[in-house]
């Protein structure tokens, strides 16, 4: 089994989604799933890739070889890409879960994509939002706002899940 986890790359977040981001992982490896994730050593990535070590746990990274200067150097394996768009494919390729913690512009991205992913029937694992500290309210809100205005059809709506603690995560991951 494999999850892949999707972060932020900043030094500059509240310490709580970094702690939150290690006691996910662990909880994951718990689980038995292997790490999958961007193998850098920016930000939370280097907190999940820390986490994945600290646990014992298969560790993959799969990184564009224009941020070759930014792997993490305990990876157990690492999958090279020339894009963002061919890492986004390869991050999900085999994956059973995908995990958003809290990020930016760009866990955002992927995220997206990946939901798109699953209400069209080409990604078939579960897609669950690390809702820590209400950090995406505005995105449940959002979605929510498209069922109401019939921009989202409410079936679709629930192939996403927004746990709020590290135990509902852990849940979701069962």
């Amino acid at each position: 089994m494999k999850v892949l986890f999707y972060c932020s790359a900043s030094f500059e977040i509240d310490p709580k989604f970094n702690q939150a981001a290690h006691d996910i992982v662990c909880a994951a490896c718990a689980l038995g799933y292997d790490i999958v994730s961007g193998g850098t050593i920016k930000g939370t990535m280097k907190v999940v890739a820390d986490a994945a070590v600290e646990c014992g746990a298969k560790n993959i990274g799969v990184i564009p070889r224009f941020m070759e200067q930014y792997v993490y150097p305990g990876l157990t394996e690492c999958t090279w890409t020339e894009t963002m768009s061919e890492r986004k494919e390869k991050m999900r390729d085999g994956v059973d879960a995908v995990v958003a913690l809290p990020g930016g512009i760009g866990t955002l991205d992927e995220l997206i994509e990946t939901f798109v992913l699953v209400k069209l029937d080409r990604y078939h694992g579960k897609v669950i939002v690390a809702n820590i500290d209400g950090f995406y309210e505005p995105l449940k809100a959002l979605l929510d706002h498209y069922v109401a205005t019939g921009m989202l059809d409410a079936a679709s709506r629930q192939l996403i899940v927004f746990p709020s603690t590290v135990e509902e995560v852990t849940e979701a991951l069962k």
